[in-house]
């Protein structure tokens, strides 16, 4: 069975909001298997004002951060127990950056599930441009009660 989540329903998930929302749909989840999330990278957005100004670059950690948002998604979608969960980023672990992401770009976020034990639930993650591959990390993240 396959999930897809609009912007709504992915606030009703994440604590997250503008602009540190970066996750902006869901187009594929299978739950305690996958998830394809996509986060579009628009001039806009407040951090191009500061890095760089001369030649806007998405900041890596961002990259990270919309990888952990999706993890939270699918943990919050695998999950029926732990409905009503937050969860926070624990670690990251073997991150790896190949190119730059500019405004216009479409972040396709890749997050696969790896296993959970007791609250800490592990995932691969992945995130390309047009199939190109521009960053990776396997991300661990904590159910905790809000």
């Amino acid at each position: 069975m396959s999930i897809k989540l609009d912007i709504l329903e992915i606030q009703a998930f994440l604590p997250h909001r503008y602009p540190f929302l970066l996750v902006d749909k869901v187009i594929e989840c299978e739950p305690g298997v996958r998830l394809l999330g996509v986060k579009n990278v628009t001039y806009n957005e407040p951090y191009f004002q500061g890095h760089f100004p001369q030649k806007p670059i998405f900041p890596g950690v961002l990259i990270l951060e919309a990888l952990a948002q999706a993890t939270g998604l699918l943990a919050s979608e695998t999950s029926d127990e732990l409905g009503g969960m937050i969860y926070y980023l624990v670690g990251i672990d073997n991150a790896k950056f190949k190119r730059p992401v500019i405004p216009g770009d479409q972040l396709m976020l890749e997050v696969k599930f790896l296993k959970s034990k007791r609250n800490i639930w592990a995932f691969d993650c992945r995130a390309d441009v047009e199939g190109d591959f521009v960053a990776s990390a396997e991300i661990r993240c904590a159910a905790v009660v809000p």
